[in-house]
């Protein structure tokens, strides 16, 4: 059971230098956070801001607090699921000093409760990762508001949850829509998901991913990069989707296109990721293949309606570490739940590879100090959602690409003339 000393709550302080470890790999791993630590650890410009956090603790988060920190800002985190947290990091962010509660497998009435302790300092500034955080405080503690000069949020479920906040007039301070930077989405939710994911399902199973039929629910940049990466390992890949444009996309790209009506009775794995509850449930279990294995990359755990799986089984026993077998009543066959439906890739492996958090957590900070900066000058974005700057995305890119020393050309100045000379004809 966690204990509670100080200002944090772990499992066990004392697995704190293995959690350092993991840290330090980070962030070899990581050298553009790296470069933005030297660079503001001197200056602090986060010096005075105090940011309540609600994201994964694994060892690239723990990058990202420790940056924010050198940079002067106050943290105080909690993580954004309760099966994602890396207790050995969540130890080691604590005997360093960080504000933090959180631990692997906590219940819900916990994870809200750890939620409300990185709000005992009334932070200005947030930091979440699927709104949890945000929607506390507009639901339960609206007197912090006034203190809040904005936020920033990681995910697409968050960001898609927060605009529809926004459009409602629900939404009382300013947002900066992280996920939507073209150097989180097409790299983090592309390449990262499907790695990861794959990884995840491959801990949890030990399966061949050759020849099976993986079935793919969603086919928006998650469900891209998880089909993309499952053909690559030899499976068949089957793409479920409700979005036409998203389901053309698959077809010509390769992947198979139908109901999840009719995967149900072909596919060897299945794995959500569209956002969306309902996703599988009780009709398909039923006419799902013995050994099937169904797992989710969504952020919520309601993609794999659970407790309609629950109602039709003859029993239940956990086969190995993230791996649970039902066996459905009336015929017999066994599924594979991963992970309890909960993120697979940060539940049963390591989450996204720290090269690809590397673009991902450089918007957050740099997110994080852009409205501090404005707050510093008096200013303050308005309220609702908010597209990074293009030139923050391109210039994370760019230093990305010296970090793997890669160099790019330049466009010259007549290029440049001539790209915007209207009068220019054939």
């Amino acid at each position: 059971m966690a204990k509670a000393k100080n200002n944090y709550k772990v499992k066990d302080i004392r697995l704190a230098a293995e959690g350092r470890r993991k840290i330090e790999w980070a962030e070899s791993r990581m050298p553009v956070m790296m470069a933005l630590r030297e660079k503001y650890k001197k200056t602090k410009p986060l010096k005075g801001f105090r940011i309540a956090g609600c994201l994964h603790v694994t060892k690239e988060t723990a990058v990202l607090v420790e940056t924010l920190a050198a940079a002067g800002a106050d943290v105080s985190w909690s993580g954004c699921n309760p099966l994602s947290t890396n207790d050995e990091v969540a130890a080691a962010l604590a005997a360093k000093g960080t504000s933090i509660y959180a631990w692997h497998g906590m219940n819900v009435k916990e994870f809200y409760w750890a939620i409300e302790r990185t709000l005992d300092f009334k932070p200005n500034l947030t930091l979440d990762d699927g709104a949890d955080l945000i929607f506390t405080i507009h639901n339960k503690h609206r007197k912090l508001i006034p203190e809040i000069l904005g936020g920033t949020e990681e995910t697409t479920t968050g960001v898609h949850r927060l605009r529809s906040m926004a459009d409602a007039g629900e939404l009382k301070y300013p947002i900066i829509a992280v996920n939507d930077a073209e150097t989180k989405w097409d790299f983090d939710n592309v390449y990262g998901t499907g790695q990861s994911t794959l990884d995840g399902i491959m801990r949890a199973t030990s399966i061949l991913f050759a020849g099976k039929n993986v079935v793919v629910a969603g086919y928006g940049h998650c469900g891209k990069g998880v089909a993309d990466r499952a053909k690559g390992l030899g499976a068949n890949t089957i793409v479920t989707e409700v979005k036409p444009t998203a389901a053309l996309k698959a077809t010509l790209e390769g992947h198979e296109v139908m109901t999840m009506d009719q995967a149900a009775k072909v596919g060897d794995v299945f794995i959500t990721a569209t956002g969306v509850k309902d996703v599988i449930r009780d009709k398909h279990f039923r006419m799902m293949k013995d050994g099937a294995v169904v797992c989710n990359t969504g952020h919520y755990d309601c993609e794999i309606n659970i407790p309609e799986l629950e109602k039709i089984k003859k029993s239940k026993r956990t086969i190995r570490a993230n791996n649970e077998e039902y066996i459905i009543k009336k015929n017999g066959r066994r599924i594979y739940l991963l992970a309890q439906g909960r993120l697979v890739n940060l539940a049963a492996a390591e989450g996204h590879p720290s090269e690809v958090m590397d673009m991902s957590f450089a918007n957050q900070f740099l997110s994080q100090l852009r409205l501090a900066e404005l707050a510093k000058k008096g200013k303050r974005l308005d309220t609702g959602v908010h597209d990074i700057p293009v030139k923050q995305d391109q210039d994370i890119a760019a230093l990305k690409l010296r970090t793997m020393r890669y160099k790019i050309d330049k466009l010259t100045k007549e290029q440049k003339e001539y790209m915007d000379d209207y009068s220019a004809g054939t």
